[in-house]
């Protein structure tokens, strides 16, 4: 996730504007900055890596010439945070510029070709065929509408685009494909930006741009234009009535609940990862003697879940370990045939990289699974790969873990392909199946939200709570505990279903409320005698499980439906959802601040 900004003027300098505006989308990224305006006939650049402040401090953002300009902030997903891999990017000519928000998935093909044309590039990113292939056009006499408009016919992806040319100096041209883009009004400018708090103080005027659509921004105004045919597109603008705080949370009273929403379109750019990372880190684990997944809190439920995943599609057994359990009980037996898979959202968490360097002095091959391209277990891993879920603002991980999933997903559908031990048939069926998971995940949120916040008002007042799961959805029952505890402060246990009898059992009482999860898998049977167990001695039952299921609906105090037909491997990524909900609610209906829960910090780097 990136934050793009674009001003147009009538008076007065662009830069200042781009500035101020990237510091309030600086919560969408914040490993590198840019800047680009024009003026008389030659585009300005500064760019860097590092926060705002800081490239600001060297570089001085403010004194870019110019009452047109673009600008940037960062959160890498292709290309390591570096000054070159900083937005914006330039055409061969320094005649044109542009800022992108999102993921090219045929960048490669794309520059290949490029190349072969005589196109330098000076990047590692995907963006930086974007200007090119403007660039291309533009030679062959497109106006400057036209060359972009022919570019995006070209691109794979999501993006949201600005592109600005010294052959037209006087337009901004943006373009929208899934990531987000909107357009500020006001009598003497026209702004586009990636959320509306970048332009929030200077206009409440605001026109949203959807799916498909081109704007072609000047000092005349904006003009809408659908990609698909040309035709032109009437929208008047809105008047937002958010405050500043309002709008940077998108409307939403708490970023949790903003990123909870954002998981569809996390979801569908964890399926846009680079296929030669995904198949050079699936074959060093089908290579591996033995495979150790090592992670803290959220990120280990992801393991323990992806370690059912690998064992049902790969026949690989792994070994989930908590990472700062990693050493004491495994340190001695790691050796050069040992394969250690890291996951950690920031790449900096303190337990997760003792483990790793343990394990790397040791010989062991270290593979990592990050959400932040430069840290430093990308920077020690053999093989990395980025989740490429965006920053996550609220202290409780809610798109990381789903992202995580899809990730571990992919890799071990992938390992179980390359050894050949599931059928043809079942791969591509269960690949047909993980494309749809982010509409799945939409629907859920769309249409549980409201029953999960009745549930908050009823259970508000419980003074601890069950999960309980079977199988891969042991690790949905946890992660559902974890985020109960985390933001609502409300003790919670998770257990196997099965290990309930060995002693959990004995707190059960009247109104006790235990939290079933119950997908239609082969643990179905035995969950339904677990449920009729706790049902027994007064449990309240809330369930988690397919919509339909009328034999768990009857047995049932609650229920929350998932939508038909998501795969045994699969189900923790919408399962949870409605429990990163209900954790959400009850926090709200008790009180407490969910953006910020009390002794947490969103990433630990102390042991």
């Amino acid at each position: 996730m990136c934050g793009i900004f674009g001003c147009i003027l009538k008076d007065g300098e662009a830069a200042k504007i781009i500035h101020a505006a990237l510091h309030r989308l600086e919560y969408r990224g914040y490993d590198s900055v840019g800047e680009a305006t024009i003026h008389e006939g030659k585009i300005f650049v500064k760019k860097d890596q590092g926060k705002i402040e800081e490239v600001h401090k060297i570089w001085n953002l403010d004194d870019l010439p110019g009452k047109i300009g673009i600008g940037h902030t960062r959160w890498a997903t292709h290309g390591a945070p570096s000054q070159v891999n900083a937005h914006p990017h330039l055409d061969c000519k320094n005649e044109i510029a542009v800022v992108h928000n999102g993921i090219i998935e045929n960048y490669a093909e794309l520059k290949a070709e490029l190349e072969v044309k005589g196109h330098v590039f000076r990047s590692k990113t995907d963006t930086e065929v974007i200007v090119h292939l403007i660039e291309e056009n533009l030679q062959k006499g497109l106006s400057l509408v036209d060359a972009v408009h022919e570019a995006v016919l070209q691109l794979e992806g999501s993006y949201a685009i600005a592109v600005i040319s010294v052959k037209e100096p006087d337009k901004i041209v943006c373009v929208r494909k899934e990531s987000p883009l909107v357009i500020g009004v006001s009598e003497d400018a026209v702004y586009c930006a990636s959320d509306i708090p970048a332009f929030l103080p200077l206009t409440n005027r605001a026109v949203v741009v959807n799916d498909g659509e081109m704007v072609i921004l000047s000092h005349a105004g904006y003009e809408i234009r659908r990609v698909l045919d040309g035709s032109q597109i009437i929208r008047e603008p809105e008047i937002i009535e958010w405050t500043a705080e309002m709008a940077e949370k998108q409307g939403y009273p708490h970023f949790m609940l903003k990123e909870i929403h954002e998981q569809p379109i996390c979801l569908r750019n964890t399926l846009r990862l680079q296929e030669h990372y995904l198949e050079l880190m699936t074959t060093f684990l089908d290579r591996a003697a033995e495979v150790y997944l090592v992670a803290c809190g959220t990120s280990y439920h992801a393991c323990l879940a992806a370690s059912y995943m690998f064992s049902k599609l790969a026949f690989l057994a792994t070994h989930p370990v908590i990472a700062s359990e990693f050493i004491e009980r495994y340190g001695k037996a790691v050796n050069i045939d040992s394969t250690i898979l890291a996951v950690s959202q920031s790449g900096e968490t303190a337990d997760t990289l003792a483990a790793v360097d343990w394990a790397r002095h040791r010989a062991a091959t270290i593979l990592g699974l990050t959400n932040v391209i430069g840290s430093t277990l990308t920077r020690i891993s053999r093989v990395y790969i980025c989740q490429q879920s965006g920053p996550e603002i609220g202290v409780a991980a809610t798109k990381t873990f789903t992202s995580q999933l899809s990730v571990l997903a992919q890799l071990a559908l992938r390992l179980a392909k390359k050894r050949g031990k599931v059928s043809h048939v079942e791969i591509e069926y269960l690949e047909e199946k993980l494309e749809k998971i982010p509409d799945i995940v939409e629907k859920v949120i769309e249409t549980q939200k409201e029953k999960v916040k009745m549930l908050a008002k009823k259970y508000r007042d419980k003074q601890v709570f069950f999960f309980l799961g079977r199988g891969i959805s042991t690790a949905t029952a946890m992660e559902g505990r974890l985020k109960l505890m985390e933001i609502a402060y409300i003790p919670s246990i998770a257990y196997p279903a099965g290990e309930s009898k060995h002693g959990p059992i004995s707190l059960v009482q009247p109104g006790f409320p235990v939290v079933f999860i119950c997908p239609p898998d082969e643990t179905r049977k035995t969950v339904i005698g677990n449920i009729m167990e706790m049902k027994a001695r007064g449990a309240e039952i809330i369930a988690v499980m397919e919509e339909g299921d009328e034999e768990i609906k009857q047995l049932a105090d609650d229920y929350i439906e998932i939508v038909k037909g998501v795969p045994d491997v699969l189900t923790p990524i919408p399962y949870v959802v409605p429990l990163q909900l209900l954790a959400y609610y009850m926090a709200v209906e008790r009180g407490c601040d969910p953006d910020k829960p009390r002794n947490l910090a969103k990433s630990v780097t102390v042991k």
